[in-house]
């Protein structure tokens, strides 16, 4: 029993185990923000521009409520009374979070690999020199062509 419980130990003490906790946290917490970001700051703009439409009550009756009310004017109302409904706007509003969220990663991502991206090595000084006389390449130290026999000064 106290091998596994140190082998358990072992694994979450990896670094990491604790980095990949660590992003899970930030990125619950970043997700909210998103989410409050699309529902609050951008998607009220968008519903005055399209017809003062409130994307988040944009909703489809498929099954009336127990009283046979099928016209609802918010998804909690039609949900309270049993009705069965296609939340549209909800799944807009989601759709629109995860593409902010993706381009956030996006970016993110492509800024931790530009860091990371090593040092053009510097230019290797030349080993071989173009003979004047028949174009191949030859040795720096070399003072006659291997290939035409000319002398090379």
């Amino acid at each position: 029993m106290k091998s596994i419980a140190n082998e358990f130990k072992q694994f979450v003490m990896r670094g990491n185990v604790i980095d990949m906790a660590v992003g899970i946290i930030i990125g619950a917490a970043f997700t909210k923000i998103v989410n409050s970001m699309v529902a609050d700051v951008l998607m009220p703009p968008l519903g005055l521009l399209l017809g003062k439409v409130d994307f988040s009550n944009w909703f489809v009756v498929l099954k009336p409520g127990a009283d046979g009310v099928r016209s609802f004017t918010t998804i909690a109302a039609a949900q309270e009374a049993g009705a069965t409904t296609l939340n549209l706007g909800l799944f807009l509003n989601a759709i629109i979070s995860f593409l902010i969220v993706a381009f956030c990663v996006f970016l993110l991502i492509k800024a931790i690999n530009k860091l990371n991206k090593p040092a053009p090595a510097p230019a290797a000084a030349p080993t071989t020199k173009k003979c004047p006389f028949c174009c191949s390449e030859i040795a720096l130290e070399a003072t006659r062509c291997p290939h035409c026999t000319s002398e090379i000064k």
